[in-house]
């Protein structure tokens, strides 16, 4: 038995809620800036206004951890540009190239050191122009460089997941999702070891996208709220089921997504989030088993802090 599989099975019946990227009433706020400002500044200058906010970021994502902590949260999604325009082709940067990188260095050590003694879960959910199956060879080279980005910073704090979706169709489900495999294999380990693929609401459903991660071996991230906008014919029990198998291949926690529609599930187009989590949306199949449950609500802290209280998990 390996170690990580000891682990998940002493850890049956823990629901762990995850926190997302940002706060509602918190005071840590993750600063960014934009390509426009910076190209306004010589290079030295830009490097220094990088510099202070990548050093304010790993601050407040260490504040961040101590709070989640002290709340009993167990995950933190960590806002993608982290390190703001870092892979942008004009004003792109290395770390080493910052003045403070001493000091962000020694704040990510601290980051990491802190997530792994507290065991909160850290993961990364890039943004939507994060394309690994586009026809356009230039869209998937962006989408693998800024996941490069992602798997460093990833390994520099100790998070486990880089998860991304399917991308669009392109008339054809079939072929974009052999692209995606294709282009899976020309990622580097870094990146391949941490990327899971996620359900949409439009486009690629759990039964669609099981098989890609079957074949892969990687996980699928199952979002519940996606999956009752996107049915695919599997109830929400097998589906869950389905996805867990992702995981236990992989000898890892699974990884969910709960959320609730802001217009009710009789008012209208029912994919725009709430500001909170209706209990009644969290699936009961889910309960007893050891999972991470991200709540992607629009309250933010205060939405996993009423859900967390409600489920009394």
């Amino acid at each position: 038995m390996t170690k990580k599989k000891k682990k998940l099975q002493e850890g049956v019946g823990r629901i762990r809620l995850g926190l997302c990227c940002i706060f509602r009433n918190e005071p840590i706020r993750f600063r960014t800036t934009t390509a426009k400002y910076l190209l306004q500044l010589n290079r030295k200058e830009q490097l220094r206004k990088l510099s202070g906010l990548c050093l304010q970021n790993s601050h407040n994502l260490l504040a961040a951890l101590e709070f989640v902590q002290h709340n009993g949260i167990g995950a933190f999604r960590i806002l993608s540009p982290f390190f703001p325009r870092f892979t942008h082709p004009d004003v792109g940067y290395s770390l080493l190239d910052l003045p403070d990188a001493e000091a962000i260095l020694h704040n990510l050590k601290l980051i990491k050191k802190f997530g792994k003694r507290h065991d909160i879960r850290l993961s990364f959910h890039p943004d939507q122009f994060i394309i690994l199956s586009s026809p356009q060879n230039k869209v998937v080279q962006n989408a693998i460089k800024e996941l490069e980005y992602q798997a460093m910073l990833a390994e520099h704090v100790g998070a486990d997941l880089i998860n991304i979706h399917g991308g669009g169709a392109y008339n054809d489900k079939r072929a974009t999702l052999q692209r995606f495999k294709k282009n899976f294999e020309i990622l580097p380990s870094a990146v391949q070891e941490r990327l899971s693929l996620e359900n949409d609401d439009r486009i690629y459903t759990v039964s669609d996208l099981v098989p890609v991660c079957e074949e892969l071996q990687i996980p699928l991230v199952y979002d519940v709220h996606h999956h009752r906008c996107n049915p695919d014919g599997l109830t929400v029990a097998e589906a869950s089921e389905l996805v867990r198998n992702t995981w236990d291949k992989v000898g890892r926690e699974p990884y969910f997504h709960i959320s609730s529609p802001a217009n009710g599930w009789q008012g209208g187009d029912p994919k725009p989030h709430a500001d909170f989590v209706d209990p009644a949306d969290f699936p009961q199949c889910w309960k007893g088993f050891s999972l991470t449950v991200d709540v992607e609500a629009k309250a933010k802290e205060l939405a996993v802090l009423k859900l967390k209280y409600e489920l009394d998990v």
